[in-house]
């Protein structure tokens, strides 16, 4: 008798590797209660990290910077995950170039070895590069920049997705950058008019709009509501956006 069609195991891990940020894994699931819907997720130091089945805060973090905005435009992604805000950011026919930022290797290779569902359409865009790099301490050098090229590029928009907010960070050291001085060598990398878009997993924090409000001459907090399936509720995220 034929066999039927074969199925994925439930869970796979992918891929697991150690970073001077802690354990990295890439993992696979098939979720019963949402007709076996195949999700993506990375978890970081043993904690959660990032799931395919919430983007949209990422997509909206991209489509908030650059609707509306003339073209040609240059662009910078700070953290690649699972792709979905460089994904959203080349969606926009204005954008020129996207230079996505990502200190984890491994993370740039699970794309190229399409272990991504949104690996292929990343790697095959000749606007999009990714730079293997530390993308707080690029933004601290405004001499050197995010662009492998030429030093000192300017950008219309940097969009940021790596911690989980001004005050929860992967990393101690990131700290400096939401701060004042911090920004302001940010600000230096944009062309006049160009926008600072942050991802935060928090509710707003008026402390935070305050210190960007010090930097830019615009400044506001966008509250991202969407569906969360598992809860059966919504839940809620913040896009950043400065000018």
């Amino acid at each position: 008798m034929p066999s039927g069609p074969t199925r994925r195991p439930f869970f796979e891990e992918l891929d697991f590797q150690h970073t001077p940020l802690g354990d990295l894994a890439l993992r696979r699931r098939s979720v019963a209660a949402l007709d076996d819907l195949e999700v993506y997720e990375i978890t970081l130091g043993g904690g959660f990290l990032m799931s395919s089945l919430f983007t949209a805060v990422e997509v909206a973090l991209a489509d908030l910077a650059l609707t509306g905005r003339a073209g040609p435009l240059d662009v910078v992604v700070g953290g690649l995950g699972l792709g979905y805000t460089a994904h959203a950011a080349l969606q926009h026919a204005a954008l020129r170039s996207l230079v996505v930022v990502e200190a984890l290797a491994p993370v740039i290779d699970w794309h190229r070895r399409g272990l991504l569902p949104l690996g292929a359409a990343l790697t095959s865009d000749p606007r999009c590069q990714f730079l293997h790099a530390d993308f707080f301490a690029r933004a601290a050098d405004p001499a050197t920049g995010f662009d492998p090229s030429v030093a000192g590029a300017r950008w219309h928009a940097v969009l940021l997705d790596i911690d989980h907010s001004p005050r929860h960070l992967l990393d101690a050291s990131h700290g400096a950058f939401y701060r004042a001085e911090g920004l302001r060598r940010l600000a230096a990398q944009l062309h006049p008019g160009g926008v600072f878009a942050l991802w935060s997993d928090d509710p707003p924090d008026d402390d935070f709009l305050r210190v960007l409000r010090d930097v830019f001459p615009a400044a506001r907090a966008e509250v991202i509501h969407f569906p969360n399936p598992l809860r059966g509720d919504e839940s809620s995220s913040t896009v950043y956006l400065a000018q």
